[in-house]
């Protein structure tokens, strides 16, 4: 197994993750937010799409599927959805909201088919380009791949452990 094999099998296991939780998915828990964080199970989704979408387009130098296949007017939240979600203010993170899980998870879906598709032009010689050299040390093209993955796992596996909670978050009663 190269290094390309195991960035595909790992780039994978978001989308994974996501559908084996979304019959979870429910208007009731999709735009809550437990404990009054800002972000929602919407939020988390579309952030991880959005965190994908943007980068792999900076990478490729192609379009991001955001606006190519309409998922912004399908979500419904226009100019709001057009960010990626870093350093949102907390009313920023409220604004996003849907009323169906579906065409987030298609998004992170088509996301993920795109990284995928992406990674089987590289060659493991691509890794060390360097994409950004704003840091110190310079960020490679492998470097990226990895965080842009890392950071969908995370906020799936996020979205994961809130869609276990119950939808009601008050206190319980003595």
């Amino acid at each position: 197994m190269d290094a390309l094999d195991i960035l595909r099998d790992t780039a994978s296991r978001p989308l994974e993750s996501l559908r084996a939780i979304a019959d979870r998915i429910t208007p009731a828990n999709l735009n809550l937010h437990p404990a009054g964080h800002d972000n929602s199970i919407a939020w988390l989704l579309w952030h991880t799409g959005r965190e994908i979408d943007v980068q792999l387009a900076h990478l490729t130098g192609g379009d991001e599927l955001w606006h190519a296949q309409g998922f912004r007017d399908r979500s419904g939240l226009g100019r709001a959805g057009d960010a990626i979600g870093y350093g949102h203010s907390p009313d920023e993170a409220r604004a996003i909201a849907v009323d169906d899980a579906s065409v987030l998870v298609d998004y992170v879906a088509g996301c993920v088919d795109a990284l995928l598709a992406y990674l089987d032009t590289l060659s493991e010689a691509d890794l060390d380009d360097v994409v950004d050299d704003n840091w110190d040390p310079p960020v490679t093209r492998g470097v990226r791949l990895v965080s842009i993955i890392d950071d969908a796992a995370q906020h799936i596996a996020q979205a994961a452990y809130v869609t276990g909670m119950p939808t009601d978050t008050s206190p319980p009663s003595p």
